[in-house]
């Protein structure tokens, strides 16, 4: 039997630990009748306290719109694996990470569950084909890793084992996206996967070149978050994670580890759980980097690394580099992906550094991959060369790949563009602005009839700039008005679809777009003032032309947010809606915009904008040469003649 989506209607998660619990709670969340188990009641039940817990934080936070009890209604416990599993149709195993043990359990597995049962492990590190000797159904078995906390972790990594089917792997994808996360494949089954295999040169490059006394761990750690914008420095990170947790990992590997770890392990200083680690977390403050530490760090000499690991695993079809990039960003917090970023260095540059550290101290880790060298060798250097781990229109058919927004273009005509950076809360950065200029500069007009604009995912339509997404450029540098204006001045109607916070250059966008719907519980507002800054994509003036003087002011002077339903009195929206009645609002938006006359729109839009910067004679005077002009169009006749005739017009851009 193949399974479908559809025929999962019972999901056993074993373990109640941290992340079966997580896992248990975000399966419910999805919709899923779930049981998790355990081996003793006092932990299944632990378990079930931190679910109800978790629940009603997350409701009284406004981050989920089920009621609690709903949801734990759907979550079963048991201590029986038999029980558990007996009718189950997805197993998911949250087991600690040991091998013996995991295989124990899935021979167990392999003689309780039904025979169409699809078997996922959450192991973080573990081989999955090691784990699926254990059953005759190793087709059936694929990893499923999610990050800690599973609730708030979007990232899920699918991976294949050795014999893994693409239905299971599928299946599995299509499951993690039911629940409203978001996974990448691992189409073989490598020591650490995609996430663990990047960013092991993250702290073990940092390490060696404490080590060797290049530069100490406060000037990497400042180097890195206030240089090139990371969320945490790599000392900083293995204190959080634990020293040894590192330390192992690359014992396991058999990689040589640097001095300095060696130095805190044999110590007994492991970081934030015992006290005392790369920082002093005892009698002192913890981390003690300033911004200004970092000058002169060779920051290239670890990100040359962390780009390496991503080339090995393009080469060998582990991969893609959207997926490396993805789980980068959701699941460490990096800034961008680390494709991305070799891209706009340039891949000439990162393995120029690769192989001078190679012939300076000869070690294995800087090797070039080989997929470096002949990118490199074939003049597909990056951005700038209009090809490198990704494509950037450089061909006859101007084409790029885009790495911070969703697009499709339907049939009817609706181009539907999606800020897709949701661990940022969409935030906008420069690769966001680029695409999407590139993206309206570049798509055909005459296949357009509407765009909307949406964020991705539930908490945000654009929460403003991310101030990270622009490290190391210099301020002139930041073309941040020529993304809103290619916005405004788009020939077809805009709409933007506000689901969530809407602010700063969020707010920006929304303003840019010709219409704006949003739900009730969206806040708006210009949060800069508060930074020392001011609206810089326009906000200021699009305000003013909008509001009444004191209101506008209010907006930026004060830096408050509103919310839906005063922006909508003030004239900023044109509606706030009940969530549940968001899409069909938009729809009837879309609808009337996508099946009006185009000529005709594109003449109103291009007036009225231009109106607003002009005198009342001169505006009317476009008016009346726009309006001239629509007369001779055969819309205008099909218009006409659909009235007289009591039907619906159907309007072709003529």
């Amino acid at each position: 039997m193949t399974l479908e989506l559809e025929d999962i209607d019972r999901v056993t998660v074993l373990g109640a630990g941290s992340m079966g619990h997580g896992i248990t709670e975000v399966v419910a969340l999805g919709g899923y009748d779930v049981t998790m188990r355990d081996i003793k009641e006092e932990i299944v039940e632990d378990g079930y306290d931190d679910i109800k817990w978790s629940l009603e934080k997350l409701a009284e936070k406004g981050l989920v719109d089920q009621d609690p009890d709903e949801v734990l209604d759907r979550v079963d416990t048991a201590v029986d694996l038999e029980a558990a599993v007996e009718d189950a149709d997805l197993v998911i195993e949250a087991a600690p990470e040991k091998l013996d043990l995991k295989r124990d359990i899935y021979g167990d597995l392999e003689e309780y569950a039904p025979d169409h049962t699809i078997f996922a492990s959450n192991t973080s590190s573990l081989p999955i084909t090691q784990i699926a000797e254990a059953t005759e159904r190793p087709e059936q078995v694929v990893g499923t890793h999610f990050f800690n906390p599973p609730v708030k972790m979007d990232l899920v990594e699918v991976i294949y084992g050795e014999e893994t089917t693409d239905e299971t792997a599928d299946l599995a994808y299509e499951f993690v996206e039911d629940i409203e996360k978001t996974p990448i494949y691992v189409r073989k089954d490598v020591r650490g996967f995609v996430v663990n295999t990047v960013l092991g040169p993250f702290g073990d490059e940092a390490a060696w070149m404490a080590s060797e006394g290049v530069a100490s761990v406060e000037a990497i750690d400042a180097a890195m978050v206030h240089q090139r914008g990371y969320p945490m420095g790599p000392f900083e990170l293995s204190d959080m994670t634990g020293i040894d947790i590192g330390y192992d990992v690359a014992k396991e590997a058999g990689r040589e580890v640097a001095p300095i770890v060696e130095e805190k392990v044999e110590a007994g200083d492991l970081g934030q759980k015992t006290g005392k680690g790369y920082y002093d977390y005892e009698d002192g403050e913890g981390t003690t980097y300033e911004p200004g530490d970092g000058e002169g760090v060779d920051t290239l000499r670890i990100e040359a690394r962390i780009i390496n690991r991503a080339a090995y695993l393009v080469r060998e079809d582990v991969a893609t580099p959207e997926a490396i990039d993805t789980g980068m960003r959701l699941g460490t917090g990096f800034p961008e992906g680390p494709c991305r970023r070799a891209d706009k260095i340039g891949l000439d540059v990162v393995l120029e550094k690769l192989q001078d550290l190679h012939e300076e101290y000869g070690a294995e880790r800087y090797e070039p991959d080989p997929w470096l060298v002949e990118k490199v060798e074939a003049g597909e250097t990056g951005e700038d060369a209009g090809s490198g781990f990704f494509d950037y229109g450089g061909g006859e058919d101007g084409t790029r790949d885009y790495t911070t927004i969703n697009h499709e273009l339907h049939d009817d005509g609706l181009l539907e563009i999606e800020l897709d950076r949701p661990a940022r809360m969409n935030a906008l950065n420069d690769d966001l602005m680029q695409e999407t200029v590139h993206l309206l500069n570049t798509v055909d007009t005459d296949e357009v009839r509407a765009v909307t604009f949406e964020g991705n995912g539930d908490r945000a339509f654009s929460a403003g700039a991310d101030i990270t997404g622009f490290s190391g450029i210099a301020p002139h540098e930041v073309e941040v008005t020529e993304f809103f204006q290619t916005v405004n001045d788009f020939p077809r109607p805009t709409l933007a679809k506000i689901d969530g916070f809407c602010l700063g250059g969020g707010h920006e966008l929304a303003l840019a777009c010709d219409l704006r719907v949003a739900t009730e519980d969206s806040e708006f507002g210009f949060p800069e003032i508060d930074l020392g800054l001011i609206p810089g994509g326009g906000g200021t003036q699009r305000a003013m032309r909008m509001l009444p003087e004191a209101r506008a002011k209010e907006l930026v002077f004060r830096g408050n947010r509103i919310s839906a339903e005063r922006a909508h009195k003030w004239g900023l929206i044109n509606c706030a809606v009940d969530s549940e009645d968001f899409e069909e609002i938009c729809e009837e938006f879309v609808d009337d915009l996508v099946n009006g006359p185009p000529i005709a729109l594109k003449k109103a839009k291009q007036v009225m904008n231009k109106g607003a910067d002009e005198n009342m004679e001169a505006g009317l005077e476009m008016e009346s040469q726009a309006f001239g002009l629509l007369l001779t169009t055969d819309d205008m006749e099909e218009g006409a003649m659909a009235f007289m005739g009591d039907r619906e017009p159907e309007f072709e851009g003529k």
